[in-house]
């Protein structure tokens, strides 16, 4: 017998492209949309067993919150997230919502369909590979690109840092010695200075370093 389901998703052609699939397969779908204000108010008046919730970035900051109020209020439906490969920060913020499953979403219905019976019969669905990933992530999270720009921030000095941002629009030693109403001498040992602290090799380095943590922003 079919399950009855409710799809969310952040695109709704693929929310409806699921669905399709779905009730081709004999489940009843019982609504395809995109995420909302009235989404969890519409899962929770349709009471389906399993709620497929689709996203791109599970791991984003409130993004699983409609999967916590669902599950606080519909304890008897599961909710499977359908995020990206490899995202062990999703599988953990899923989790962490109350989810009791997460598919990839670029995987094949049947995938779905396998997870869907799973936690229909109260199990988890998840891979062995992706909990032990996001078991690794949440007892030794990976530094986030604003963790690591506050971690290389904290090595610098002001003056490191407006050399820093001279030496990322591209000036050279005399250009960032007049900029700043220091000697070029000056300039050249805090150039040195900034690139060992932040351990590179060349100002193009650092340039790149500062721009992807976002160090200058």
């Amino acid at each position: 017998m079919g399950v009855r389901v409710v799809v969310v998703d952040d695109h709704r052609l693929q929310a409806e492209a699921l669905a399709s699939a779905l009730r081709l397969r004999g489940h009843r779908v019982l609504a395809a949309f995109t995420p909302g204000q009235d989404a969890v108010e519409f899962v929770v008046r349709r009471r389906p067993e399993v709620c497929l919730w689709g996203t791109a970035v599970p791991e984003g900051p409130g993004v699983l919150a409609p999967v916590a109020r669902i599950r606080a209020r519909l304890e008897r439906t599961a909710v499977l997230v359908l995020g990206p490969v490899p995202s062990p920060r999703g599988v953990a913020a899923a989790f962490a919502a109350g989810a009791c499953g997460y598919v990839p979403s670029d995987g094949r219905v049947a995938g779905v369909e396998r997870a869907l019976a799973r936690v229909r019969a109260g199990e988890a669905a998840v891979t062995p590979e992706l909990l032990r990933l996001a078991f690794a992530e949440l007892l030794d999270p990976a530094p986030r690109p604003g963790d690591e720009a506050e971690r290389l921030r904290a090595l610098l000095t002001p003056r490191e840092v407006e050399v820093l941002t001279r030496v990322a629009e591209g000036e050279d030693t005399r250009a960032i010695a007049a900029r700043l109403g220091i000697a070029p001498s000056t300039a050249r040992t805090h150039v040195q200075r900034v690139l060992a602290k932040l351990e590179v090799g060349s100002r193009l380095e650092a340039a790149a370093l500062a721009a992807r943590t976002g160090l200058l922003s």
